[in-house]
């Protein structure tokens, strides 16, 4: 890729991360919106949401509103001051709003009757919507979103597949503006409901201090241990990234701390910036949260996010461990070591100390999966435990600056949801007028020619080009919309294709061309931004193998006997094991390219379930290696010798 692609990609990442900075009045006005944002979304939980789509409306009217105040329209906009036509944008936002809402319980009664209050603010609502996400998350979204728009104009006029019969304004607003089939569906709801909860939790518990007690427990349980920093990362931003919905915050907000970590004790930039892209995109499919993603997956599929979040357990397992492995090969190959034991803090004090910190999240794990409350009471449940918690030591309380200050971070961290879900919901309004979702599955099942593999290949392509540059929630529900239905017409069970796709599209954040996950590690690493994109990519390369295997037995998404889920796990375990060796080209010592290349191999053979495919992986793996063991110290010992007759010593 060119460097000035990779530089345009880069500021475009910088620019969407730029918020104002305001004092004095402003400073208050912003907070007191954001404050009712959080307080109405508080209040409706407890005493019920509001009917028809006003929870929705009032949701996305707040969304609008921050997003205009807070985030400027370039990064050469004043940043201490809201422009005068930010000022104007926000009217339009509670013009569209409060119109929509007002005509809320009408609309029933006028089904097919458009009247041209509803086109002037059904397209003010769009642009609104479409310029809220250039702000908020880049252009990529908003390109493919102004795409369909046009499509829904242009069918009669597009070939094959692609050819509809055509759609004037007034029936495309009508879809898009006034139904629950456009801006207010699906979408919109589980963030007006479910995943603001989510992210309000989130700022809680960071104000709490649970989220430095984590990082704290992590660094002193792995600082000391070959490649320790890096280890950190990956359970630091792991942990984080379960309730981010965004890898690149997620890097921007862990990276600042471990990719120095890291480069201290040795790793070279590229590697400590890919490593900290690898973990951080990892979050975003590790239960209990998944970035708020599995109670959205729940709903679409029809079934309990805690079925949601228990089959997706043992191949975030796996994608972990498969990182932790390549960190402790890459560590033993350059001779790294970890952090001196004086400066790390103890385990068994932080533990003692402040492990109360991590009550609400095991609450919350047992409120979900024992009790199965709705994940809306959860949410509410967990977040008045955080605060109660909090309560026990001074220096973790939360007074009404740092409450407030909470509000304030849960309110602003909804904004790209929010916003990403109302510009899905246009898609899919676009998909239902035209049906055209329902002719990408038939055109994706006819390139295939039924062949499974094929498919899931061709998906696996479909779901990284769409998920690039996109926010995971959004990336999901694209796919979810586009492809899903080409996996379940051949057989696929359901939550594995919807799984399949929720990989792909997350795992577009570390594959070039459109990293931007690794270039936002590269910033802070102060590596090549390209490099760092591969790096990430070899890294994470378990988890472009995992999807097709949990489709094709899906016993690695617990649905099977007891017995098969564990031997799964453990077999899988040795093959993420075997591919680290595979790709780092280093167990004992260096390996060989045809040991590499037969390791490689015998990954996928242990990866894929199976008795057979694991027991033949097993007895090469132990020929392999056995081998190798061997030649290593027997190359070891050849070196010694020689080292003796000429004065040196046995450590060359």
């Amino acid at each position: 890729m060119d460097q000035t692609v990779l530089e345009k990609q880069m500021a475009e990442l910088d620019r969407s991360e730029v918020k104002r900075e305001f004092t004095g009045l402003l400073h208050y006005v912003v907070y007191a919106i954001a404050v009712l944002f959080m307080g109405f979304h508080l209040y409706t939980a407890y005493f019920g949401i509001l009917g028809g789509m006003q929870q929705r409306i009032v949701h996305l009217g707040f969304v609008l509103v921050l997003t205009f105040l807070i985030s400027p329209a370039t990064r050469k906009s004043r940043r201490d001051r809201v422009a005068w036509y930010d000022l104007i944008l926000v009217g339009l936002a509670l013009a569209s709003i409060w119109y929509v809402f007002k005509e809320d319980e009408e609309l029933s009664f006028r089904v097919g009757i458009t009247f041209q209050q509803d086109i002037v603010f059904g397209i003010i609502m769009v642009a609104l919507i479409l310029e809220a996400n250039r702000r908020l998350s880049g252009l990529a979204l908003p390109l493919i979103t102004l795409g369909f728009i046009a499509y829904a104009f242009l069918g009669p006029y597009l070939p094959g597949v692609f050819y509809h019969v055509g759609f004037d304004v007034p029936r495309v607003v009508t879809i898009i503006y006034l139904t629950m089939d456009g801006i207010w569906g699906v979408p919109l709801y589980v963030s007006a409901t479910y995943i603001v909860l989510f992210v309000l939790l989130a700022a809680f518990l960071h104000k709490s201090g649970a989220g430095q007690f984590f990082t704290d427990i992590a660094y002193g349980a792995f600082g000391r241990v070959r490649g320790g920093p890096a280890k950190v990362a990956i359970v630091a931003s792991g942990f984080f990234g379960s309730f981010s919905g965004s890898a690149v915050a997620n890097v921007v907000g862990t990276g600042t701390f471990t990719i120095p970590l890291m480069k201290r004790v040795g790793f070279r930039p590229q590697f400590a910036g890919a490593v900290e892209a690898v973990a951080s995109t990892g979050g975003q499919f590790m239960p209990p949260i998944m970035a708020s993603v599995a109670f959205v997956i729940a709903e679409i599929v029809g079934i309990s996010y805690w079925d949601v979040a228990v089959a997706a357990a043992i191949p975030a397992f796996l994608y972990y461990l498969a990182l932790f492995c390549m960190i402790d090969l890459e560590a033993a190959r350059e001779g790294l070591k970890g952090v001196s034991g004086e400066d790390l803090p103890s385990v068994r004090k932080n533990f003692l100390r402040n492990g109360y910190l991590l009550i609400p999240i095991i609450l919350l794990i047992y409120v979900l999966g024992v009790l199965q409350m709705t994940p809306m009471k959860a949410g509410l449940v967990t977040i008045a435990a955080t605060l109660v918690v909090a309560m026990v030591r001074k220096e973790h309380r939360l007074n009404l600056q740092r409450f407030v200050e909470g509000l304030y971070n849960g309110a602003t961290g909804t904004l790209m949801v929010g916003a990403a879900c109302a510009n899905i919901g246009i898609i899919v309004g676009v998909l239902m007028l035209t049906g055209f979702g329902y002719k990408l599955s038939n055109m994706l099942l006819e390139l295939s020619g039924g062949n499974l593999f094929l498919l899931l290949l061709l998906t696996a392509i479909a779901s990284l080009i769409l998920g690039m540059g996109v926010p995971t929630l959004a990336a999901y529900l694209v796919l979810a919309i586009f492809v899903a239905p080409a996996l379940e017409n051949i057989g696929v069970p359901v939550l594995a294709g919807h799984l399949f796709i929720f990989y792909f599209g997350i795992i577009s954040a570390i594959t070039p061309p459109v990293a931007l996950a690794a270039y936002a590690g590269a910033g802070l690493a102060g590596s090549d931004p390209w490099k760092t994109g591969w790096e990430a990519s070899r890294l994470g390369l378990v988890a472009f193998i995992l999807p097709f295997m949990f489709v094709y037995n899906p016993v690695m998404l617990m649905m099977g006997e007891p017995l098969e889920v564990l031997w799964a796990t453990i077999t899988g375990g040795i093959g993420v094991w075997t591919l680290a060796a595979a790709l780092q080209g280093y167990v004992f010592g260096k390996l060989s390219i045809l040991q590499r290349l037969v390791l490689l191999g015998v990954a996928l053979m242990l990866i894929k379930p199976g008795l057979l495919t694991d027991g033949a992986g097993m007895i090469l793996l132990s020929a392999i290696m056995g081998q190798h063991w061997y030649t290593t110290k027997k190359q070891k010992g050849i070196v010694g010798t020689a080292s003796v007759q000429t004065g040196g010593s046995w450590e060359n």
